[in-house]
């Protein structure tokens, strides 16, 4: 089994799971065999809730095969402290602002499912 195999089928299952170290507590993403904090090889998967902030983004343009559409590539910083790279959906590249609340949904690309945000719906 390799690390990350949990957090693939916890997208295939429409969750985003991260690791959590079962000896200090300490969070982890990408997910890792041992703790960077405290060493320990024993961790637990933690769903995320999904929610979060865009810390940093950019418009990819692949140089010999364009996109349809400009792919936004953004720095996700979620509620529980972590961050991850993932693309921007649902959303023009002129609305994106830094610290604009987003929410993960997934998708299917390319026949993979892939987690993927968009901009936080209102309450």
């Amino acid at each position: 089994m390799r690390d990350q195999d949990f957090f693939w089928e916890g997208v295939r299952q429409g969750k985003l799971l991260f690791q959590k170290c079962a000896a200090c507590g300490t969070l982890r993403q990408p997910p890792g065999p041992m703790c960077p904090h405290c060493q320990s090889l024993a961790w637990e998967p933690l769903e995320a809730a999904g929610r979060g902030t865009v810390a940093a983004w950019i418009v990819s343009k692949h140089p010999s095969q364009p996109d349809d559409n400009p792919r936004l590539v953004a720095l996700i910083a979620l509620e529980e402290g972590l961050r991850m790279i993932s693309n921007l959906r649902e959303v023009e590249e002129a609305d994106v602002r830094l610290d604009m609340p987003v929410e993960v949904f997934f998708a299917e690309i390319g026949g993979a499912v892939l987690p993927q945000f968009r901009p936080a719906a209102r309450v």
